[in-house]
């Protein structure tokens, strides 16, 4: 029986892109060859919360695959003993989940949040001596 499943790949950003794309041609391998590849999306790089085997960035990658328990076992044997793969995660999906996203999730509070590229409090502060000297007038 086969199941779809979502793939997150934490691969090292300072590994040589040969190397990044040599990890998911092999995972791409697996997967078709033991079930049927959904979706792929890159992520891209980003910096982690917290570090990974003193690496502070990962590449970001999520794969939509249906499979069965002997492409799971696989997969995990696999994953766990490459090198440059930082962290991995398989999840179960139930039908009618929605669809992933196509790429992460702003970070809240990002700078990039504010038209002018500055953060809501600093715009506020900013703002604060101008209506101050409207009210004495």
């Amino acid at each position: 029986m086969t199941a779809l499943y979502d793939l997150m790949l934490l691969i090292d950003s300072s590994a040589p892109d040969e190397r990044r794309q040599e990890i998911l041609g092999n995972v791409d391998t697996m997967l078709r060859n033991g079930g049927t590849v959904v979706g792929s999306h890159d992520w891209g790089s980003r910096k982690m919360t917290f570090e990974i085997d003193h690496h502070p960035e990962a590449a970001y990658h999520l794969i939509q695959f249906e499979g069965g328990k002997d492409l799971l076992e696989q997969l995990n044997q696999s994953l766990r003993i490459l090198d440059d793969v930082l962290r991995f995660r398989i999840i179960r999906q139930l039908p009618g989940a929605p669809p992933p996203p196509v790429g992460p999730e702003p970070v809240r509070g990002d700078a990039t949040d504010e038209p002018d590229g500055r953060v809501a409090a600093r715009a506020a502060a900013d703002a604060a001596p101008e209506s101050a000297d409207a009210d004495s007038e």
